[in-house]
């Protein structure tokens, strides 16, 4: 809450007052409730009740950013730091707060070592993960849980290139959403959930492969790490987690059963309506399957348990533009410069920073920012790298000449042939 008496709630925030919106006004159980925010029934109860006499300041913890009164002092941190580094080294957090307590007396959870061992930049061997199996029943309501794919097919049967159909399916109703792109990668992702959003709202959860696009690959860095995240963020998963959108990774093609099937439905009957439509371009397909999706739904849509609508809507205050971006850290040289996809681009703003933000908007333009902070900038003629000139190699023929003695047959023979 900053000094005007405005309340500053984050993404997870208004997640939340939604869903107890949604309870108060009788369109959602406290157990449902309770189910989609993951805490118990006596928790939702304590904030319908906050919320019903405070309004929306209820929703916030009333010792948000305040000081805790378990706080561990910072000379006790140093200590375990060193012990840490001296005698624990390769010890894990669990079997080291134990340690730390029996052989020194200082006792310590095993997650608060493992914070202040990331947060130091002290690493340490982690447990193996154990697979995860899991039954799921179809969720309650509308928006909770939207199951997410792109389909490679010959969609224009040969008029046309072939294309990636981006689906979304609703768990719970079964509706569905879908556009037509050239490949599914990042910025197809985005594009589609930015549309999908605007139509329906934000959703609890998606529920997607393992693709690159969607879980990235590359290792987590400290940034990261001391975050919370156990795993780097991909561009789409950036974009979830500003939207306070959970991310739910399938093990498996038979995990997300719903939209697979989905995909087989429309290779048998959408591509049937794209070649009555004698659709042969993307921009036709697409207009093809804005007219097709709502018949459709109409026809194939359930009704969903609950009544409750758990999309929420974006606010004004939200920069949807540049939520759904390609987001990237680059280093500032000592000129103010930096480099971005082989172009260079002078910052005319002066700040006290080592990196910037570039946002690759969808539309292709580009802005730099820093801590939320817009910076003016423009492109600049590329450096000219100088190269070393090297000397000239010497030609073969001098490096094999060489002094040959009077003694040698060649000249023996030449001598022979001078007459006297």
């Amino acid at each position: 809450m900053d000094r005007k008496g405005k309340i500053e709630m984050s993404q997870k925030d208004l997640k939340r007052l939604h869903v107890i919106q949604e309870v108060i006004e009788g369109k959602l159980k406290q157990v449902e409730a309770a189910e989609v925010l993951d805490l118990s029934e006596r928790q939702i109860r304590r904030i319908v009740e906050r919320v019903e006499e405070e309004g929306e300041r209820g929703i916030l913890h009333g010792l948000r950013g305040k000081e805790s009164n378990r706080r561990i002092a910072e000379g006790v941190k140093r200590k375990v730091l060193e012990l840490y580094e001296k005698k624990y080294w390769d010890f894990g957090p669990t079997l080291g707060s134990e340690k730390l307590e029996e052989l020194d007396g200082i006792k310590l959870s095993d997650e608060t070592l493992r914070l202040w061992l990331m947060e130091a930049g002290i690493g340490y061997e982690g447990r193996k993960k154990r697979k995860h199996r899991q039954w799921r029943e179809r969720k309650l309501s509308f928006g909770q849980m939207v199951q997410m794919d792109g389909s490679h097919h010959d969609w224009l049967e040969g008029r046309g290139p072939w294309l990636v159909l981006m689906g979304y399916k609703d768990d719970a109703t079964g509706k569905v959403f879908g556009r037509f792109y050239e490949y599914e990668g990042t910025i197809p992702a985005l594009d589609s959930l930015k549309r999908y959003v605007n139509k329906y709202g934000v959703p609890q959860s998606v529920y997607l492969d393992k693709h690159a696009t969607y879980k990235s690959t590359q290792k987590v860095e400290l940034e990261d790490e001391l975050a919370g995240r156990r795993q780097a963020l991909s561009q789409f998963g950036r974009a979830c987690e500003e939207l306070a959108i959970r991310v739910i990774y399938a093990h498996s093609p038979q995990a997300k059963g719903r939209i697979e099937r989905q995909f087989r439905t429309f290779q048998h009957r959408l591509v049937r309506e794209l070649r009555l439509a004698g659709a042969k371009t993307l921009e036709e397909a697409n207009k093809v399957l804005e007219r097709y999706l709502p018949k459709y739904n109409r026809r194939f849509e359930i009704p969903a348990a609950s009544k409750a609508d758990l999309h929420r809507r974006m606010t004004n205050e939200v920069n949807i533009k540049s939520i759904f971006s390609i987001k990237e850290k680059r280093m500032i040289r000592n000129d103010f410069t930096i480099s971005y996809r082989r172009k260079w681009y002078q910052i005319e703003d002066s700040l006290q920073a080592k990196t910037v933000t570039v946002e690759e908007r969808l539309n292709g333009t580009l802005r730099l920012t820093h801590e939320g902070r817009e910076l003016r900038f423009k492109e600049i003629e590329p450096r000219i790298r100088f190269q070393s000139v090297s000397k000239p190699k010497r030609p073969s023929w001098i490096s094999m000449r060489r002094n040959i003695p009077k003694s040698h047959p060649w000249k023996q023979s030449k001598r022979a042939l001078i007459p006297n």
